[in-house]
């Protein structure tokens, strides 16, 4: 009974870690067993993905005007954010952080490989809008730097 009620904590803690990721699946394993948690995609994201897609062509005159903001660091590639170069240690930067061309602000993990993300110049990081552990998308804005 003692290892199922452990159990069952371990699948309450990865299936809120799937939620809050925006994940469909993770694994993990130790010894003596495998714990897989998976959930199926909201299904309307899939629904609603086609008119996105007819709608393209009228989009790029749209999107002009949401264009990323002066400073803007954008992200190179599709991924989870981490702030930080490993668990429990002070993040790269925070607001306020003067920053150097090239300075490493954060990584971004990509089929699990750790990618570096440097600073496109100086200046001070004056806001940082993706929490640590979120799923980025190409070309979302993760923080400004003036």
């Amino acid at each position: 009974m003692g290892k199922l009620e452990v159990d069952r904590e371990l699948i309450r803690e990865l299936a809120n870690l799937l939620q809050e990721t925006g994940l469909t699946e993770i694994e993990v394993a130790d010894d003596d067993r495998r714990l897989r948690v998976a959930r199926q995609p909201a299904p309307v994201a899939a629904v609603a993905a086609p008119p996105q897609q007819a709608a393209a062509p009228a989009a790029p005159a749209a999107e002009t005007p949401s264009a990323p903001p002066p400073g803007a660091l954008t992200s190179p590639m599709v991924g989870t954010l981490y702030r930080a170069p490993e668990p429990g240690a002070a993040p790269f930067v925070e607001v306020g952080s003067q920053v150097r061309k090239g300075q490493t602000v954060a990584v971004i993990e990509a089929m699990k490989t750790f990618n570096e993300i440097p600073s496109p110049r100086d200046g001070v990081v004056t806001q940082i809008l993706v929490e640590n552990g979120a799923p980025v998308e190409y070309g979302e804005v993760l923080m400004l730097i003036e």
